[in-house]
């Protein structure tokens, strides 16, 4: 699920972080800081080997790291030559004080992740 479109804020975001394909965005075992939209390019989010999903532009990952202060589960790596922008929970707390709708999002998107985890 994708941020609506209209998140111009993050898209025209000035502060972004490139990645190669193949390369590690973070690991199972850290401690998480930041989530992250994905500006252009894929990431897969894999555990134990497993894909477990692919991400495009307009999504995000990593989100649990701003709600929770727990470790990272799985491992996000570059499908392809990508682009993010990471969001720590200063940025994350503006982004939602001027778009209200912005958390609405995040948690559809958690909500989303976890109904489709229960399916399974």
């Amino acid at each position: 699920m994708s941020l609506p479109p209209n998140f111009n804020i993050l898209n025209s975001d000035k502060n972004v972080e490139s990645f190669s394909a193949g390369q590690k965005i973070f690991e199972s075992g850290q401690v998480g800081e930041e989530m992250y939209f994905v500006k252009s390019g894929e990431v897969t989010i894999v555990l134990d080997g497993k894909e477990l999903i692919t991400l495009g532009a307009g999504e995000i990952f990593g989100e649990m790291a701003l709600i929770d202060t727990k470790i990272r589960y799985a491992n996000a790596i570059a499908k392809t030559d990508c682009e993010v922008v990471a969001i720590n929970e200063k940025y994350f707390n503006f982004l939602v004080q001027e778009h209200p709708y912005f958390a609405l999002n995040v948690m559809r998107v958690l909500a989303e992740r976890l109904r489709k985890k229960t399916e399974s």
